[in-house]
């Protein structure tokens, strides 16, 4: 028993509502006048025996006894928490000694980078040893707009002057030299790592600062120096500008990823605001993974000398392996169903015009920036390019080698008959018998593309001509084991872009999009509003930065339920997890709708006995908006089935 749990048994929701509102019992229920809005006649309604309440009046809101202490005490979850746990006599779990040092820790090292980020950058807006730096700036063609928002400033030619600053706010040098802004000297003493630089922030997710680019203007080497990793500040983990580029990449669903930081500025600077930076280094598999959650086509602006070399290749060849792959079924030639994996996300090359960096492009000639991204060469139209171009064709060993080296990047394309197109592009280049080349990638015995399942079929499927029910179709295993609510959460933990089409599907059904009280478990009612208030701000909701915005009570709740995860949602395309994601958030919009409907009749006629004939008329004409409701609940569910039964057919 959770403690969400242990409290809701120890205490009655009509006690704690009564110390708020005064209720009067009618029948099975105690109405009042609702505390949320001013009305006359009472539609404030405790029902005991599921312990939840529901106004049935101007907010059409309701909940359980964390709800209402929510809203009427106007606290978060946490302190709500507290507060019933107290009036309860439960016992909540405390962060352990070391975890809370822990995190003092890293909000100390975020509190010294944030205080040394405003240092820079009144030294930079006020400084006269800043001129040249401003210079430097204003011949970039940056803003001031843009040199206040992304907070440049400017590091002092002085071996000190950070750390005298800090250490006056009160930051203590062991904690200056852990957060990687100061360095130690053998000989005892320390001095500032930072010195007669450009300093640019480097933010996390929330746009919090936890390291720095710093720029020499000089001949001092190196020409950039980054912090060190520190227990805040991993360079193979970030991206810099992702905290400002989150919201447009994952409304539309495409990230351009640049080399520097001027090229991130510049973009931001007019306009194009899915643009991120890998700092100048190759990308890392967690850099990858980040914009894969968030956009399913990335396109990487190479310059046209990076364009053509190997590492930008071995480059390539990593993206491939790290963006991460998904289980798609297909037909084999003799009819039965295999799956396959392919790449998550579409991976695009764009090679900038010669001798142009993206800032002076985008600066000079916005229309053609945009039509570059927007025809940016597919990855296996470049792989292709690159492994063909020295081939000797009088050599047959040098043309074996070629296929084998296109046969993985050709396996990963997504649809049949796209990946045809290229074996046959490919033979002809090689001057091959296409066949040849199909059995060589494909197998023996490969036919070519006919009739294929539609990318919602899932492994396993009956045959076609089965004809199998929505209900009837093969589910992941341990997936009936999940609450319906738990399994909504699941899929939005995992695949957060699904909410923003989800809520669509629900507006083209006429049905309220999914709220808070559908969720009947306080813990997934709250984690819900967090990925809800996260999408709308455009934010990434990352179940590691969530479990560390949750009371600690319910942080071992989601990582329980994430733990889960991993069974129920194997083997699904984007398709596939859309469609799950809808009937399961369907069916739980109706399960709530149906449980208010049988409310609202039993307080009909309780109306009705008592000749209350107005209250009696309210509950009707509810009761009428619900069943409209629920009706396009009904058939949105059924729409989705007859869509499954066609995936199987």
């Amino acid at each position: 028993m959770t403690v969400v749990d242990q409290i809701k048994d120890r205490l009655d929701i009509v006690d704690v509502v009564s110390a708020y509102v005064p209720l009067r019992k009618s029948g099975r229920t105690y109405k009042g006048l609702c505390p949320f809005h001013a009305e006359k006649t009472p539609s404030f309604v405790v029902f005991p025996e599921t312990g939840t309440w529901h106004c049935f009046g101007a907010c059409g809101t309701g909940g359980d006894i964390f709800t209402f202490i929510m809203r009427i005490e106007k606290v978060d979850f946490g302190e709500a928490l507290r507060i019933l746990a107290e009036k309860a006599g439960v016992l909540l779990e405390e962060r352990r000694p070391q975890e809370k040092a822990r995190q003092d820790l890293l909000d100390r090292l975020r509190g010294a980078n944030a205080a040394a980020a405003a240092f820079f950058h009144q030294l930079l807006l006020h400084s006269p040893q800043a001129e040249f730096v401003r210079r430097y700036l204003a011949g970039r063609h940056l803003s001031q707009e843009t040199i206040q928002s992304f907070e440049l400033g400017y590091a002092p030619n002085d071996w000190e002057a950070l750390s005298r600053h800090l250490t006056a706010q009160g930051y203590t040098v062991p904690e200056l030299l852990e957060a990687g802004l100061i360095i130690a000297r053998e000989e005892g003493g320390h001095y500032d790592r930072f010195r007669n630089r450009l300093m640019i922030p480097i933010r996390d997710l929330r746009g919090q600062v936890i390291g720095f680019g710093a720029r020499a203007l000089d001949d001092t080497p190196p020409k950039y120096l980054n912090s060190p990793q520190t227990p805040i500040f991993d360079k193979g983990a970030v991206l810099f500008g992702l905290d400002r580029a989150a919201k447009t990449i994952r409304a539309r669903s495409e990230a351009i990823i640049v080399e520097g930081y001027m090229d991130v500025m510049m973009a931001h600077q007019h306009g194009v605001t899915n643009v991120v930076a890998a700092m100048g280094t190759s990308l890392t598999e967690e850099q990858l993974r980040a914009l894969a959650r968030l956009a399913s086509r990335l396109v990487l602006a190479l310059d046209a000398d990076a364009a053509g070399d190997q590492a930008t290749l071995r480059g390539l060849n990593l993206a491939r392996q790290s963006i991460g792959r998904r289980r798609v079924p297909t037909l084999r030639p003799d009819g039965t169903v295999a799956e396959e994996e392919r790449l998550a996300v579409d991976l695009r090359i764009l090679t900038l015009p010669a001798g142009m960096d993206p800032d002076e492009l985008i600066r000079q000639d916005i229309a053609r920036w945009n039509e570059l991204v927007a025809h940016a060469q597919p990855l296996v139209e470049y792989m292709m390019a690159y492994i063909l171009r020295d081939v000797d064709l009088r050599d047959p060993l040098q043309k074996a080698a070629a296929v084998r080296q296109m046969k993985p990047i050709l396996l990963e394309l997504q649809d049949d008959i796209e990946r045809y197109h290229y074996i046959q592009r490919l033979a002809r280049r090689l001057m091959l018998d296409e066949h040849v080349v199909e059995r060589e990638v494909v197998g023996a015995g490969a036919a070519r593309p006919k009739a294929r399942p539609s990318r919602g079929r899932r492994p396993g499927a009956p045959a076609p001509e089965a004809g199998p029910t929505d209900e009837q179709r093969p589910q992941p295993a341990g997936r009936r084991e999940l609450a319906l609510e738990e399994l909504c959460l699941l899929y939005l933990l995992r695949y957060p872009r699904t909410i923003h089409p989800l809520s669509f599907a629900f507006a083209e059904a006429g049905v309220p999009f999914l709220a808070p009280e559908d969720f009947q478990r306080p813990e997934n009612r709250y984690i819900f509003e967090q990925i809800q208030r996260a999408a709308e701000e455009g934010q990434l909701t990352e179940p590691a930065l969530l479990a560390g915005q949750l009371p600690a009570p319910l942080a071992g709740y989601l990582q329980e339920l994430l733990e889960r995860s991993e069974i129920p949602l194997e083997g699904l395309d984007e398709d596939g997890i859309l469609q799950d994601l809808s009937r399961s958030a369907f069916s739980l919009k109706g399960r709530g709708i149906r449980q208010q409907l049988n409310s609202l009749r039993f307080l009909l006629e309780e109306a009705e006995q008592s000749g209350d004939g107005e209250q009696a008329g309210h509950f009707a004409r509810l009761i009428q908006q619900y069943s409209v409701t629920l009706g396009a609940i009904d058939q949105a569910l059924y729409r989705l089935s007859l869509r499954g039964k066609r995936d199987v057919v």
